[in-house]
């Protein structure tokens, strides 16, 4: 891809590919160990999902649909309103774009009733949506949002360290920059080569829970191009982020039980009301904790859009770990 005009590059997420991609690993079975913990915790809930629908428009296959990528905005939207988009979606475009995911073989029944309905198959997809993200994803929505903030965050100060084309050559191993071509080594598609003029509308870089090892490129006329990665962090969501209970004791020796245990829960970016609602404290006490951290160089904190988000320093880091706690997962490599 020709680079010229990335000075439009943003940064975004998006709930609609992380339902898909989500989907994506439900089906094929192969969840990889930092997805493991989240697939365990919502197998047995999707008895009450359309999975036979849901799976007809996104199969174990390599390609996701364009639909489930292309739209994302800046600033995110809301999961409400990609679905909204997606039932007035006409039935041709996502034809058009399922056929590229199942090439040769023919539809699925399934997808075949949907697109037989122009009035009401695109919604009645968009209800099987719904229903999956609230029973397999929303309970989980707030932690994976604050990994995908603190991402954005993250490559926001790294581009305007190091430009465009030092923040992409880092992003991904698949990823290469020569001088202004940006080149995505395609490991799913060794054969599949294809070459976008980025000038017009510049590209939207989306970081993902679920993409993860893997890139997604897609590109549509008169949108931004989408560039979906793997967001950092992801190792704490399911099983890595929460010090040991020894560890804790330690640290409330030192701290106090309260500021210990937010510290703790800070390894990932959270708002106020967010460490409130999981720690069963109240925001006010919360608030007053996270000042006393902030003057004590144990926290630091940004505005994402209307939000203010917290993450713990490397001092802190240094002193939960000290105390027996777990490593911040802004120190691992995605593995």
């Amino acid at each position: 891809m020709t680079m010229s005009g990335l000075g439009r590059t943003r940064f975004s997420y998006s709930p609609l590919t992380e339902i898909a991609e989500s989907i994506h690993l439900v089906v094929s079975g192969r969840a990889s160990p930092l997805h493991e913990g989240w697939l365990a915790a919502v197998r047995g809930r999707l008895g009450r999902v359309n999975m036979r629908l849901l799976a007809a428009f996104v199969p174990p296959r390599p390609i996701i649909a364009k639909f489930f990528v292309i739209g994302s905005v800046d600033p995110p939207g809301s999961v409400e309103k990609q679905l909204e988009r997606l039932a007035d979606t006409p039935v041709d475009a996502l034809r058009a774009d399922l056929a590229a995911v199942w090439q040769d073989e023919p539809l699925p029944p399934a997808a075949r009733e949907i697109l037989r309905d122009p009035a009401g198959g695109p919604q009645e997809l968009a209800d099987a949506l719904w229903r999956y993200w609230s029973v397999a994803m929303e309970p989980d929505w707030p932690d994976m949002r604050a990994v995908l903030e603190d991402d954005v965050a993250f490559r926001a100060a790294e581009l305007t360290r190091h430009g465009v084309a030092g923040l992409l050559a880092e992003m991904h191993p698949d990823l290469t920059v020569e001088a202004d071509t940006l080149r995505i080594e395609k490991k799913r598609h060794p054969n599949l080569h294809q070459t976008h003029d980025l000038t017009s509308c510049g590209m939207l870089l989306t970081p993902s829970i679920f993409v993860w090892p893997n890139l997604l490129f897609a590109a549509s006329e008169g949108v931004p191009a989408s560039l979906t990665y793997p967001a950092r962090g992801i190792g704490n969501l399911w099983g890595g982020a929460t010090a040991p209970a020894r560890g804790e004791d330690a640290l409330g020796a030192l701290l106090g039980r309260s500021r210990a245990a937010i510290l703790t829960s800070l390894a990932i970016a959270q708002t106020t009301t967010e460490l409130a609602v999981r720690l069963g404290q109240s925001a006010s006490s919360v608030s007053q904790h996270l000042a006393v951290l902030s003057r004590s160089g144990l926290v630091v904190s940004w505005r994402s859009g209307r939000k203010v988000l917290y993450l713990r320093t490397d001092l802190a880091t240094s002193v939960v770990e000290a105390s027996g706690g777990a490593a911040d997962g802004r120190s691992r490599r995605m593995s």
